[in-house]
């Protein structure tokens, strides 16, 4: 397997490769150079499979000769061992033909751990075999931080620095990220929104230099493994419901895209997925683009719901690289023209092809809180405020009511308890190994949205790069 960037100009690369570079040279991002495929009875075979060997079957082809599958395999089985679910991704039914996918059983309850704790893994495992280290850059909206540096702490050859938008997440997502005490973790406070954050990042990897000199990385969703091993569980849960002779339907609450795209990965994978509902907050652009077919920015408005305050949905660009037919002068052309204008518009022909895999809901701040309320007088659940911004798109955009809709919960909803308290007025729990977190010392460095000055911070903290 070969992955070529979605602005042309930079070289192919190997999986490996892919993996430490994370954002391309040309800046663009990652993608397999074709879409490995499953038959049918190699679906069929997966069903019943526990979460880690459907794993396996999934990255491999991805992997290619990369890495050895024994070596995969035994990263996989540690990688999801400590989950607190059996079944790692459990689906619990909420309705007649409704579900909810459980992705929060990882060390930070978040659906970013079913990715990072792997990658994580894979890092260590390549950078051993080269004799290498690297400098991991990322930027959060909420959970991608906790994840990563949950993944990569105390690991000998990474140092991370992670950025977050100064007061624009939760306490508890904060706190997951500023009480790690080792070594290696850097946290950043940017006094700006999470596109910024995002944007820094990003002019970071651009900076030829800086890169070169602190060999950077990323662990984010722009970093393909994590798309990779995010399709993973989409395919558990629809061969659980009978995939593939049955198709199903998701819906995910989708602030930058990396998700959602998993299971437009899935589908492209042969997994039968009737349709993805993308669930969006008050930042809405996503929503306004599959309504409309233009993509047009605004302000970031802070919400209940904060890893999706997001306007330049970075995965997006994928997307487009597949709407435009893999043409990457054409997508570079686009996206830095929406850079410089704030906007573009699909053709009817692209919008067309865009509504078959995709539709999308909105939903308010009140409409999140009276979701949350509906669910748990219905069904005695709780969700956290992100995860209801996807049922609310599910109950508006659902299509037949035969196929089953499965809702990602991508959050605990003790990572959102002001919210959830004030919509059902239960004030949830943090499990017990996170019960000291709102005591625990924090350790951040707050620092302007200035390029030079984060640039500064990093250099000066690193340890000596390969």
């Amino acid at each position: 397997m070969r992955y070529v960037s979605t602005r042309g100009h930079a070289p192919a690369l190997a999986f490996d490769q892919a993996l430490l570079a994370g954002l391309a040279r040309d800046g663009g991002l990652y993608m397999p150079a074709a879409w490995p495929r499953l038959t049918a009875p190699e679906w069929k075979a997966l069903a019943g499979r526990p979460y880690a060997e459907v794993a396996v079957r999934i990255m491999q082809p991805y992997v290619g000769r990369a890495l050895r599958e024994d070596d995969l395999a035994a990263m996989i089985a540690d990688a999801y061992r400590g989950f607190t679910h059996p079944a790692v991704a459990p689906l619990k039914q909420i309705g007649a033909n409704d579900w909810l996918l459980e992705l929060f059983h990882g060390p930070t309850l978040a659906f970013k751990d079913y990715a990072l704790q792997l990658v994580g893994r894979l890092f260590d495992h390549v950078l051993k075999a080269r004799g290498q280290r690297v400098t991991i850059i990322g930027a959060t909206s909420g959970d991608t931080g906790s994840a990563a540096i949950e993944a990569c702490r105390d690991r000998a050859a990474i140092d991370i620095f992670i950025l977050h938008p100064k007061g624009r997440v939760s306490e508890v997502q904060r706190r997951q990220m500023t009480t790690v005490r080792s070594p290696n973790v850097y946290n950043i406070a940017v006094d700006g929104t999470f596109d910024d954050c995002q944007d820094l990042v990003k002019a970071m990897f651009n900076d030829a230099a800086f890169r070169g000199e602190l060999n950077l990385s990323a662990v984010n969703s722009i970093n393909w493994a994590r798309i990779a091993a995010q399709i993973v569980y989409y395919a558990t849960a629809a061969l659980a419901l009978g995939a593939p002779a049955r198709r199903v339907a998701f819906a995910v609450p989708t602030g930058n895209f990396g998700n959602v795209l998993a299971g437009y990965a899935a589908s492209r994978m042969g997994l039968p997925v009737a349709g993805l509902v993308v669930g969006s907050n008050r930042n809405d652009i996503l929503a306004r683009l599959l309504a409309s077919g233009e993509m047009r920015r605004q302000a970031v408005e802070p919400s209940l719901s904060p890893s999706m305050d997001i306007q330049i949905s970075s995965n997006f660009e994928r997307l487009l690289f597949e709407l435009f037919g893999r043409d990457g002068a054409r997508t570079a052309k686009t996206l830095d023209g929406f850079r410089q204008r704030g906007a573009f518009k699909l053709t009817a022909a692209q919008h067309k092809r865009l509504g078959r895999d995709f539709v999308g809901a909105r939903a308010n701040d009140e409409e999140t809180v009276a979701t949350i309320a509906r669910i748990h007088r219905r069904t005695g659940e709780l969700v956290d405020p992100h995860t209801a911004v996807g049922l609310n798109a599910a109950a508006l955009r659902r299509g037949d009511p035969r196929v089953p809709m499965i809702a990602l919960a991508c959050a605990h909803p003790a990572k959102f308890p002001d919210a959830v308290e004030r919509a059902t007025g239960i004030r949830p729990a943090l499990p017990p190994a996170l019960a000291d977190l709102l005591t625990r010392p924090e350790r951040l460095t707050a620092l302007p949205n200035d390029l030079a000055a984060v640039e500064d911070f990093v250099r000066g903290r690193v340890r000596v790069a390969a």
